[in-house]
């Protein structure tokens, strides 16, 4: 029996469903929530306890486990917290039930617990044991009650001024699996896992205030205490956010496609930045069309784009059918923002709220799949393809005069960088929340989308895009493990990739083939000749062949990958060998009239992988003027840009 598979009618199981009602105090930033879940159990174990997230205590003080991990990330100094920047959550009811009797008070019983780490101070994860055990396939009832502080933004949820954005909000169940409940604490470095279900909630807020939330608003009623209430209803998703504010401007547009479903925009947008509103609409048609057209439909049919206000620190993140954007006030059209950021988050309705892989383990399987795709839609689509990339690049703002630099996704839409600096840290098989500090971002984003790119050009794009479609189509609405898509890439593709996948994934080695000589001298060297009994020195060799070259290739990095090598002569003449890169070095020898001019390893740049580039070509024949122009560009770039906003602020 798979008691994960979609209902009838459903699109996924549904079986974590929840029924809230929270209020906003706006003068002490507090919520007062009371939830009913119904859950089904649908792994193939009974189980005697319950385990909920409660996201907010990781902000209680500098003792959780979350702002453990800030410090020794670097990221956080909490003496510069104020007392009125900590957030909570405190659950003062949990019952069972039952619909015939009494509900079954369980308070008593709930304790906080650290299956992660052990840290007695963390109490992010709340475990409450249950009378008597739920069978797999059975369904209970559970109430919960609980108030809690909003923080000063922390990791995009929290608030600042008349600006919330309420994320991660309310206790919340974590995942039961066939070897036990999957319920992390709240670590800095991952993100989140919950089962699919469907959400109503009723959101009481001050009156007059513009609200955004996962789903479809249901109602809208304005009560006598000067507040309104909001209900939201939302089938199938694994999460529920919102924003509300008295600042937002709300506008509307659609999404239509001739073979995709239609798809309601509505974007709530600080005043400041009213004229970038087409920017984030075509940002998010970008994604929803090409995501669409690739790997499968979007289907909600409806998606809410949010503006977060400015030092709020809420921008760029995603939620079932919302997302938050980024810009800033000072955006022209050859500037990055909003767009980059608005297609990355759009991007994550298919790779985290579609398909809900576990990002506390394996982070990669949306965030690197997530980058990688995000950098082929802009490099679809021409009108955004300078601005990602020099954004990636330099960091912002780029001239009109330069717009024709060269900029490319493999490099900068992957973020090679970032994969260089963390490229041996950790194997990508290591837990996502186990990364080393600050390392997580090279792996999951980086790393993944650099061998998916290697993956692209090795196989080719149809026959990659038809391993993520199907990766997508078998695994949307449902939990993927690692195992599930590399199983796939080798039925889909037709090839065993084992080798590959044990490098890229299981391994924290790196690629690194490089030029390590060239020699080029006379063929016919000196030597001695016997005329009848009479030794003479004299050259010798075939007096055709005027030069002998030797290439020497070297594997640098532990890792294997098969390569090509492009050797061209002085004469223009060229030679493609293919080297299947095991051994440590190997030797092309050459007799020919023109010596070696230059050699390029992996020409095609096939290896996206490789962490030193600069290695990978030599020359006998100077040709400094081109590299020199093209870093002199780069450089002189920066240096125009840094100067522009230094005067601009002067």
């Amino acid at each position: 029996i798979d008691r994960a598979a979609p209902l009838p009618g459903a699109l996924s199981p549904r079986n974590a469903n929840y029924s809230i009602d929270v209020r906003l105090d706006h003068a002490s930033r507090t919520l007062t929530g009371r939830e009913v879940i119904t859950w089904r159990n649908v792994s193939t174990r009974a189980t005697s306890e319950l385990r909920f997230h409660l996201y907010y205590n990781a902000f209680k003080n500098a003792r959780s486990t979350w702002m453990r991990e800030r410090r020794l990330a670097g990221r956080v100094r909490t003496a510069s917290v104020s007392p009125d920047d900590w957030g909570w959550i405190e659950v003062s009811a949990v019952r069972l039930l039952t619909g015939e009797t009494t509900p079954v008070d369980l308070s008593s019983q709930r304790a906080y617990i650290a299956p992660d780490d052990g840290n007695r101070e963390d109490q992010t994860v709340l475990q409450v044991p249950l009378p008597a055990p739920i069978q797999p396939g059975e369904t209970v009832n559970v109430e919960v009650s609980w108030n809690s502080k909003i923080p000063h933004t922390f990791s995009r949820t929290g608030a600042i001024g008349s600006y919330y954005f309420v994320a991660q909000w309310f206790p919340k169940i974590g995942v039961l699996e066939d070897t036990g409940w999957n319920c992390h604490q709240f670590h800095a470095g991952t993100e989140f896992y919950a089962d699919y279900g469907v959400y109503d909630v009723r959101m009481t807020v001050p009156k007059a205030w513009v609200l955004g939330a996962s789903g479809r608003e249901r109602t809208r009623r304005d009560n006598a205490d000067n507040t309104s209430t909001f209900t939201y209803h939302a089938e199938d998703v694994h999460d529920f956010a919102w924003t509300v504010s008295p600042d937002y401007i709300e506008r509307r547009a659609r999404f239509e496609h001739p073979t995709l479903p239609a798809v309601e925009m509505r974007l709530l947008l600080q005043p400041e930045h009213a004229a970038q509103a087409d920017r984030h609409f075509e940002a998010t048609r970008t994604a929803l069309r090409y995501y669409g057209e690739w790997f499968g439909a979007y289907p909600y049919g409806h998606i809410t784009i949010i503006d977060p206000a400015w030092q709020s620190g809420a921008g760029g993140m995603e939620y079932p059918t919302l997302f938050t954007a980024g810009s800033r006030w000072m955006a022209p059209a050859r500037v990055t923002q909003p767009e980059h950021v608005t297609v990355h988050e759009a991007g994550h309705q298919f790779w985290y709220a579609i398909v809900g892989n576990n990002e506390f383990e394996q982070a990669w399987l949306d965030e690197g799949f997530n980058t990688f795709s995000t950098a082929r839609a802009i490099e679809a689509n021409p009108a955004d393809r300078v601005n990602y990339y020099a954004r990636r690049y330099f960091g912002g703002f780029v001239p009109y005069v330069f717009r024709d630099i060269p900029l490319s996704r493999e490099v900068d839409g992957n973020g090679l960088s970032g994969y260089r600096a963390s490229a041996k840290s950790d194997a990508l098989s290591t837990p996502s929340y186990e990364y080393f500090p600050a390392t997580g971002g090279g792996l999951s984003y980086d790393k993944t989308a650099l061998w998916l790119h290697t993956l692209e050009r090795y196989l080719g794009w149809p026959t990659l895009r038809r391993v993520m479609a199907t990766h997508f189509d078998r695994w949307k609405f449902r939990h993927p493990k690692p195992e599930d898509f590399f199983a796939t890439l080798n039925e889909v593709s037709g090839r065993d990739m084992t080798w590959f996948v044990d490098q890229v994934y299981r391994s924290s080695n790196v690629f690194d083939y490089g030029v390590e000589s060239i020699s080029v001298e006379p063929a016919r060297g000196p030597g001695y000749v016997d005329h009848n009994g009479k030794i003479e020195l004299e050259p010798t060799g075939d007096p055709a062949s005027l030069t002998r070259s030797t290439v020497i290739v070297r594997r640098y990095g532990e890792a294997v990958f098969p390569v090509d090598v492009l050797v061209r002569f002085t004469n223009g003449e060229k030679v493609r060998e293919r080297w299947n890169g095991r051994d440590r070095w190997t030797a092309f020898s050459y007799e020919r009239k023109a010596g070696v001019a230059d050699v390029v390893v992996d020409p095609d740049q096939v290896l996206l992988l490789d962490i030193n580039r600069t290695n990978n070509s030599c020359t006998t024949v100077p040709m400094a003027a081109p590299a020199a122009r093209k870093w002199s560009l780069k450089w002189m770039l920066w240096l125009q840009d840094a100067l522009a906003t230094y005067g601009f602020f002067v």
